[in-house]
């Protein structure tokens, strides 16, 4: 099982669950992710950031006030945003770099292999994924592709047995666009102005917490 943070406590999923994140803009979602990722890494969970948004260093930066000094050196992210800015960067062994948000199979390519070598290589043994943001991805491409890429990338993983948290930005998109997403995940959590998040899913019971 995974916990959710501190903010849901004695809550957790199973193996392979995907969570989306929905709420307005800086409601708090990216941090409510963040103490996901950063509960876990604090009992030896893996943690592998898919970054639409900001760059590998703008993340690490970021997480450092939440991520014990050892456990933010071993994250691993998929920066899709420093080559897209321009900037010439080559990567490490934990940071990947893709060229533009767009590039939606390099995106997938990349994921994949942190997958692999953090499983096969014996790094770890339970890992967490966190994709920032469906909605850029939206941006740049169109709804069935953004859907079919997601549904491939929660695919992968449930198959490993881990965790997946997704954002997006729901006043952005119209109904029809956040119903066919949604349908991709095992449940939900939604924040909302009023600083509280929801989480909801046909898998255990709704809980609302204050952020």
């Amino acid at each position: 099982m995974y916990d959710l943070g501190p903010r849901f406590t004695e809550t957790s999923v199973e193996p392979g669950a995907n969570l989306l994140l929905r709420g307005p803009p800086l409601t708090g979602k990216r941090q409510l992710a963040t103490e996901i990722l950063a509960a876990g890494a604090a009992t030896t969970e893996g943690t592998v950031v898919v970054s639409t948004r900001h760059s590998a260093e703008r993340i690490r930066t970021d997480y450092r006030t939440l991520f014990d000094e050892p456990a933010i050196d071993t994250v691993g992210i998929v920066d899709a945003v420093t080559r897209h800015r321009g900037h010439a960067v080559e990567p490490d062994g934990y940071t990947k770099y893709v060229s533009s948000p767009r590039d939606l199979t390099e995106l997938g390519v990349k994921f994949a292999e942190f997958v692999r070598s953090y499983y096969v290589e014996g790094r770890v043994e339970r890992m967490c994924a966190f994709l920032d943001s469906l909605t850029t991805l939206l941006l740049y491409t169109t709804l069935q592709t953004v859907f079919r890429f997601t549904h491939v990338f929660a695919s992968r993983v449930e198959n490993a047995d881990a965790l997946g948290l997704y954002t997006i930005e729901s006043t952005v998109h119209d109904g029809e666009t956040l119903d066919a997403l949604t349908k991709l995940f095992d449940g939900t959590i939604t924040v909302d102005n009023a600083g509280t998040a929801t989480l909801s899913g046909a898998a255990f019971d709704d809980r609302t917490v204050d952020l």
